[in-house]
């Protein structure tokens, strides 16, 4: 006993309607039968093997106007009842799910270079997608190195910057000493040079005022003088007091 007489018997139908079932579907179960067989037979496993194509389109039409056929059925000999439908959709649905794989798997072995083509597709989609990310991701390491360097090189600058910041400040500061030191020396030396000049000014006054003294006190003597009436000769007179 096949599927379709399991799912006739179960129906609860009168023998004449299940015999009815029986002639309209049995035939369709045959074929579903023996294209199983033969469509277990095609394999495409290359794009040249257009025969095995060109019979699994052949096979997938004949199937595909099976289906519509028993779709057709199905609808027509729904109409007389509801148990009759339940029944036909029950065939119905067992003989579908009999034929569609069968018919999607012809599908795939006709269309063998457009499902090739598709998987081709995707393994390279997948590929550019791996290597655009393993890109991504390595530029994002080279820019992370690159941003990692800039700030050492930075902190290296700024480093050496405050180094030689601290060295100018330090020299500076000793120019600063060395400078207020020779100010200090000048200023020393200025004022003992205005001392000395003070003090040499002071004995050249004190020498002109010793001359200018000796200077008057000759003079005085030389005021002194007499003339002798009879020589004419000029002489001083002697004090008293150098008389003794």
């Amino acid at each position: 006993m096949n599927e379709l007489e399991v799912i006739v018997k179960e129906s609860g139908l009168d023998k004449t309607k299940a015999q009815v079932l029986l002639d309209n579907f049995s035939e369709y179960f045959q074929i579903a039968s023996e294209w199983e067989k033969k469509a277990s037979m095609i394999l495409v496993t290359d794009a040249g093997q257009k025969a095995e194509m060109q019979m699994a389109r052949v096979g997938r039409l004949f199937l595909r106007e099976k289906r519509i056929s028993i779709e057709k059925t199905r609808k027509g000999l729904k109409e007389q009842s509801l148990r009759e439908g339940k029944a036909i959709d029950g065939i119905a649905n067992v003989l579908k799910a009999l034929i569609v794989p069968i018919e999607e798997y012809l599908g795939k072995q006709e269309k063998f270079i457009e499902v090739k083509a598709a998987e081709i597709a995707e393994l390279a989609r997948v590929e550019m997608e791996r290597k655009a990310e393993e890109e991504r991701l390595a530029k994002e390491e080279a820019e992370r190195k690159e941003q990692e360097r800039i700030r050492l090189e930075n902190e290296k600058l700024k480093k050496e910057a405050k180094e030689r910041e601290e060295k100018i400040l330090i020299r500076r500061k000793e120019d600063e000493a060395k400078r207020r030191e020779m100010v200090l020396l000048i200023e020393k030396q200025k004022a003992e040079a205005e001392t000395k000049q003070k003090k040499l000014e002071e004995k050249a006054r004190l020498e002109r005022e010793k001359a200018e003294k000796e200077r008057q006190k000759i003079q005085a003597r030389l005021d002194e003088q007499v003339e002798c009436p009879l020589c004419h000769h000029k002489f001083i007179p002697k004090r008293k007091k150098e008389l003794g």
